[in-house]
């Protein structure tokens, strides 16, 4: 799985679904959009129910619940997952981030442009709060 750079500030959401799908940024952007998700709306990195119903859309079938995380060997192999879970006014906000085991690695795909590297395995600065286990 590759990471997929999210081209709007706003869009780690939408980054984390496309890479999930294996589609670019674009093509996700485009479907959300079709699904009356937009990255400028804030319920995307303060709920899950937009990122949930993309997944949907791209038949991927995610656990209906967040678990709290405890340590990244608990992890199942493909999670999604907030960090920089911080409140605002009273209202949860967070960045999406894509968590996955391949081949006996585990690494994090994180969206955010100004990053060196969008694979992640600084697991040591990573503070997730909790993930979403994805099936399929």
């Amino acid at each position: 799985m590759e990471p997929v750079i999210q081209e709007e500030i706003s869009g780690c959401g939408i980054a984390a679904s496309a890479a999930l799908a294996g589609m670019s940024y674009a093509e996700a952007k485009r479907k959300a959009n079709a699904l009356g998700i937009y990255a400028a709306d804030t319920a995307l990195w303060s709920e899950t129910a937009h990122v949930r119903k993309l997944l949907r859309e791209f038949g991927i079938s995610v656990s209906p619940k967040e678990t709290p995380f405890e340590s990244w060997e608990r992890l199942p192999d493909r999670a999604l997952m907030a960090i920089k879970w911080r409140m605002e006014q009273g209202k949860p906000f967070w960045h999406w981030v894509v968590f996955v085991r391949e081949g006996g690695e585990a690494k994090v795909l994180d969206s955010k442009k100004a990053l060196k590297s969008n694979v992640r395995r600084d697991f040591w600065r990573i503070k997730p709060k909790w993930y979403i286990e994805v099936s399929n």
